[in-house]
């Protein structure tokens, strides 16, 4: 029996999160509880949790840090106890160490690397639709190339080339999916993106 716990600390789409999970749960027959909390306990008996996030940068990193423990715990189910993470969009780039939106502001700092601007000179900000995610090598979130749907105006840059599991052309190729050991953020949307996503999401759940 699967526990998911999608974390609900004041931002993201948690419900429409929730019905995907519950609809590849059902549809794959795996036996789970999909759950939006924030409680510790909850997290703690998880064997999958997920960070979504919408919004500005540090306004998410602010929901999360004045959740009494929850950074802790989180920190305890990832990098510790190494059972499977997952970030959507802003909840990706909170992995990273810091961000420049709205000044400088710190992440959680699980994968090495900056949240930056994407350039704008000839493009619409924010990047907003269906764009294509090419894996940089055979990993088991995404095994071909796909298309997903995106909206952001900053983007992760990695530091470490093995953390880089996809990337995405939009004026530059930036990294659309993180991953180091147990831990692996999207920079777009698995819910809103048709059967690619829920695909993603029971590859994340097997």
């Amino acid at each position: 029996m699967k526990q998911i716990t999608i974390i609900d600390y004041g931002s993201g789409n948690v419900l429409s999160v929730q019905k995907s999970f519950l609809k590849v749960a059902e549809a794959n027959n795996i036996k789970s509880k999909v759950l939006v909390s924030k409680n510790l306990d909850d997290i703690k008996n998880s064997t999958h949790v997920v960070l979504p996030g919408q919004g500005a940068f540090v306004t998410c990193m602010n929901g999360v840090n004045n959740t009494d423990g929850l950074v802790e715990e989180l920190y305890e189910f990832a990098i510790i106890k190494k059972k499977p993470f997952l970030g959507i969009c802003v909840g990706m780039q909170m992995l990273a160490t810091d961000s420049v939106e709205n000044g400088l502001h710190k992440g959680l700092g699980w994968i090495e690397g900056h949240i930056k601007p994407i350039p704008s000179e000839k493009l619409k900000l924010p990047h907003m639709g269906w764009n294509t995610v090419n894996p940089t090598h055979k990993n088991k979130l995404i095994n071909s190339k796909e298309d997903f749907y995106f909206v952001h105006s900053y983007y992760f840059e990695c530091l470490r080339k093995e953390h880089i599991l996809a990337e995405t052309s939009y004026g530059i190729n930036f990294t659309s999916i993180v991953a180091k050991e147990n831990i692996y953020g999207v920079q777009f949307h698995p819910e809103k993106s048709s059967s690619q996503g829920l695909n993603l999401i029971k590859r994340f759940l097997k």
